[in-house]
């Protein structure tokens, strides 16, 4: 085996795509910031109980373990941000009010979420600490729908559910875990000969509402028939109505989908996904998670979405850019106060400056400058240059 290959699902990032992903961030964070998110920086690992808190089997399963070699406890590489982002809130900032945070680093997952997904995904996200109302959730949708548009991915689509209607017909059904586990596996599968299967010793009015769950999906006149035709119940009536105020908020195409239970050990109420072309799972996940908080030890609310920069960028529509070194200056390599000067004052202004390092006259085309500095009546100026010299 060669020993300068990458394991399976890690990649490298080479300057263009680099570049691009780096413009980006640099544009969302800009965008979190002046919506009044403040940018948190979590640490790479952490213990594993505090790192895999509330945060429910899936996640555990996605995360690197590995020994402390200073206190023998096991530690983990975070697999998602967002229970970092939980315990700052909770233990750090010690807010009473509410609080607006945003994030981006590298995550680290066990295995790849998807065919052509990374195992080193490059999470980026902001999070509302401290309102339980479906205001904050408004808020986060649009602030996602902001997002995308500002790195230009195109034909968006989002599908949004809430967990509370399959937990309130499992709950009142009283349906133990084994049985809850396997009916979301199914449920997120569509699988209706399995759904028949695991519902048909459910009393009818359970069996009824869990069977009707994958029909569920669909426009705005989904949540009219689910008043119709599931129970009766506060719990689901005020999903509902969530939901109603969510698909209201025109700017996106919306779907509603009731069996859509992603995150549902970690979600506690609305829950989406945003989608595009080009992509085949999801581009953006969301939803409203107040359990996290519960877990460490403060009952804060809290909402927000995340995403992968990498998978972004790969989407998103790409500005006609100038080809590697096009907008580039060569500057001679010379012990030169005044040309040391000079370089100094266009870098000040944006421009790249590439130094012309000696002995590799022959190889000047692979740095792609379009202009050069040539010292013209005492002077250091910038020239249109010729290929090949």
């Amino acid at each position: 085996m060669r020993a300068w290959l990458l394991p399976e699902y890690v990649e490298d990032i080479l300057p263009a795509e680099a570049q691009a992903i780096e413009r980006l961030r640099a544009r969302l964070l800009e965008l979190f910031r002046v919506h009044g998110y403040e940018l948190v920086f979590p640490p790479m690992l952490e213990y594993i109980d505090s790192l895999l808190t509330g945060t429910g089997h899936d996640l555990d399963l996605r995360t690197f373990k590995l020994i402390d070699q200073l206190s023998g406890r096991t530690m983990g590489l975070r697999a998602d941000m967002t229970p970092q982002v939980a315990r700052i809130d909770a233990h750090l900032l010690n807010r009473q009010g509410v609080a607006r945070l945003c994030y981006c680093g590298t995550v680290v997952h066990t295995r790849p979420r998807g065919l052509l997904a990374t195992r080193e995904p490059l999470q980026i996200g902001a999070e509302i600490y401290g309102h339980a109302g479906i205001e904050s959730d408004l808020e986060i949708q649009r602030l996602l729908r902001a997002a995308l548009g500002a790195c230009e991915v195109p034909d968006l689509r989002m599908d949004v559910g809430h967990v509370g209607v399959f937990r309130a017909i499992a709950r009142r059904g009283a349906v133990d875990r084994a049985t809850e586990s396997e009916l979301l596996d199914v449920l997120q599968a569509k699988d209706g000969p399995g759904l028949a299967d695991l519902t048909a010793s459910c009393d009818a009015t359970t069996r009824d509402a869990l069977r009707l769950l994958p029909e569920l999906y669909g426009g705005a006149e989904v949540l009219e028939r689910a008043r119709r035709e599931l129970p009766q119940w506060p719990e689901i009536g005020a999903a509902l109505d969530a939901l109603e105020a969510l698909v209201a908020d025109d700017g996106m195409a919306m779907s509603v989908d009731l069996a859509d239970l992603r995150g549902y050990h970690y979600h506690s109420g609305v829950v989406f996904a945003a989608y595009c072309a080009g992509l085949p799972n999801a581009i953006a996940l969301g939803g409203r998670y107040d359990e996290v908080g519960r877990a460490f030890g403060r009952a804060r609310p809290a909402t927000g979405f995340s995403m992968d920069l990498r998978e972004v960028v790969r989407v998103a529509a790409r500005r006609a850019g100038p080809p590697r070194g096009v907008g580039a200056i060569l500057a001679p390599f010379a012990q030169d106060a005044a040309l040391a000067t000079r370089i100094a004052e266009l870098r000040a202004a944006g421009e790249v400056v590439i130094t012309d390092l000696p002995g590799h006259e022959a190889l000047r085309e692979e740095l792609g400058c379009d202009r050069e500095l040539v010292l013209r009546d005492g002077a250091w100026t910038v020239q249109p240059r010729t290929a090949g010299r």
